[in-house]
Order: structure tokens, then sequence, then C-alpha cells
């Protein structure tokens, strides 16, 4: 039970970091206040590095990960596109930023009480993904 959930939260949080990384991408080209693409870009750079030490803990199991849904992912680009096309600013940025981020926490805490038998280290890195997606929510704030 323990490696069961322990391989499902790792594959959740390897979803969630890739498509946390994807949305920053498709942002980070729109960005005008450099104070807020340095924000993005140090999320994406801590996701990065979080997704290595996750590769490598499914690799131990040996686990291939979790892409993204495929039809959550069309439709945040859906969505990124569309209110980018209505309003290029750094706060529409900021607001699906926030969007995203949001979902994400709310996705892993509930992976977390799904899979209360993970072991530590595997909820710990479920922690600091939620950390990482709660700091860049609050340090967008000041652009919405």
């Amino acid at each position: 039970m323990v490696e069961s959930d322990t391989i499902k939260l790792l594959r959740e949080c390897d979803a969630g970091i890739k498509m946390g990384v994807s949305s920053i991408n498709e942002v980070l080209g729109y960005v005008r206040d450099e104070d807020l693409g340095a924000c993005l870009t140090v999320c994406r750079n801590e996701h990065n590095e979080l997704q290595g030490e996750i590769q490598s803990l499914l690799h131990r199991y040996h686990d291939d990960g979790k892409d993204p849904n495929p039809a959550a992912k069309g439709m945040s680009w859906i969505k990124t596109n569309a209110k980018l096309i209505m309003d290029e600013s750094d706060h529409t940025i900021a607001d699906l930023m926030t969007d995203g981020c949001n979902m994400g926490v709310k996705s892993l805490n509930r992976y977390l009480n799904q899979y209360p038998a993970a072991d530590e280290e595997t909820k710990d890195i479920a922690k600091k993904l939620i950390r990482i997606e709660e700091k860049l929510t609050e340090q967008v704030q000041r652009f919405l």
C-alpha cells in the first residue's frame, strides 16, 4: 500500500509540475513587468528542480510518471489564449497564474488526502510544491 500510494502521489506531482511549467511558458512572452517575469522564471526553475527529484524517485520505482490530463491541458490553453487575446496585460497574466496555482494547491491537497500511505519523502515533495504555488500566488497579487 505504501509503495502504491507513493507512486500515485509522485505521478500527480509530476503531472502538476508539467502543467505549471507549460502554463508559465505560455505566458512568459506576454509579460511586460520585469519583476513579474522574474517571479515566473524563478517559479518555473523551482518546478523544474523539484521535477528532477520526482523523476529520480519515480525511476527508483521503475515508473515513467504522468503527463497532465489532455482535456485539462487543452482547456487551460484555450482559457489562457482567449484571455490574452482580449487583454495582453500583466494583470491578466497574474489572474491566470493565480487561478492555476489555486487549482494546483487544491488538487495537491486532495491527493495528499487520497494517498495517505505515501512515504514521508513523497508527501514532503507534494507539500513543497504546494508552498511554491502559494508563494507565486502571493507574489503576483500586486499585479492583479
